[in-house]
């Protein structure tokens, strides 16, 4: 039974306007409130975060002058972040960054230079080794911002036998094997719907589906996981806009509830939060609502632990923004929409130990 009342909660952000970096927030879930916003730690466009499961550490994208990778940070009681270290690379930082369960390796996604990047993380400190593959993708889609590879995911498949790497360029969901020296060694291409522009990934609970946001044509699209061989099939593609809308969107973020029950997806344009119900026998998709942002350009949201609440972070209005949410219907309910953060991006909760 969950007792924990606070939940602390991390913003990474574009260090544009009075942005400084990576920001701490409080979330209340009693009183249905964030507060103590403050920053955890000075840094260039720490646009996206992930956190180590034992809650010790946090890794974030990083930048520093004309060259981009990746930064570890030490975790303290306060939700203070100390610097351990950084591996960089020439040219532009990478857009996402996400960790396996044990902390002992770390995978980013190269949007601007269309890699994908490994590295170990040394047990001890939680610090950074430096890069042990750097694979580039190739190739182009038919839009004309996909002139070459984007690579705009790299996480885990539930069993952490593979890499599954997403790239909005080329259209293709990208399976790597993970070697123990944490190189990469490609497994299976999926090309997926020309002109899509794939962007996130999230899988079911149960490991056999998993859902692909795309950002061009805004669809969600099902897909089936064979984790003997790390293939994936395309099952659906369900759109997360009203068949009415016909200005500019992009689709952003995408999660799914713990009990697998329903997804959530990201709508920047017509800035809403797209609600789905799933069919737990197929993993197929049903439309149930949207939700307004209360902003501009939703980047990203989470659910908190509880899954109570779900926070949104909406990146040019500058403003976070609480929904309480009805774990039986899925359904949010606005409560705050007034939380200013500059240029926030990503939304990350310390995980809850057991």
């Amino acid at each position: 039974m969950m007792t924990n009342s606070k939940f602390t909660g991390f913003i990474g952000t574009y260090t544009k306007g009075e942005s400084k970096g990576i920001y701490s927030f409080s979330l209340d879930t009693d009183e249905a409130k964030i507060t103590d916003i403050k920053v955890a730690a000075q840094a260039e466009n720490p646009t996206y975060l992930t956190i180590s499961n034992d809650n010790r550490f946090l890794y974030s994208v990083a930048k520093e002058g004309e060259t981009g990778g990746v930064a570890a940070f030490s975790i303290n009681e306060s939700g203070e972040l100390t610097a351990i270290n950084r591996q960089m690379l020439d040219g532009s930082s990478p857009c996402h960054v996400s960790i396996d369960s044990k902390n002992n390796y770390l995978f980013s996604a190269n949007y601007h230079k269309g890699e994908v990047v490994s590295h170990l993380i040394s047990p001890e400190n939680g610090s950074l080794q430096p890069a042990a593959s750097v694979i580039k993708h190739e190739g182009r889609g038919p839009d004309s911002r996909q002139e070459k590879p984007h690579t705009h995911y790299a996480g885990l498949t539930p069993d952490e036998k593979f890499l599954a790497a997403v790239d909005l360029g080329i259209d293709a969901l990208i399976t790597y094997a993970v070697n123990d020296d944490g190189s990469l060694k490609k497994v299976k291409l999926l090309p997926l719907k020309a002109g899509s522009g794939p962007r996130h990934l999230t899988f079911h609970p149960n490991g056999k589906f998993a859902y692909l946001m795309t950002e061009f044509s805004s669809e969600v699209i099902v897909l089936n996981y064979h984790s003997e061989n790390g293939h994936f099939t395309e099952k659906q593609y369900i759109s997360t806009l009203p068949a009415d809308f016909s200005e500019n969107n992009q689709g952003s973020a995408i999660h799914i509830s713990s009990d697998g029950r329903f997804i959530y997806a990201g709508n920047r344009g017509h800035n809403s939060i797209a609600l789905f119900s799933v069919n737990q026998e197929s993993g197929e998709l049903s439309f149930i609502e949207h939700t307004s942002t209360e902003g501009d350009w939703p980047r990203d949201f989470a659910l908190d632990p509880s899954e109570k609440f779900i926070v949104a972070s909406n990146q040019e209005s500058g403003n976070l923004v609480l929904f309480s949410r009805d774990t039986g219907t899925g359904k949010l309910t606005l409560i705050l929409s007034d939380i200013m953060v500059p240029y926030p991006v990503c939304v990350k909760f310390l995980h809850v130990l057991s």
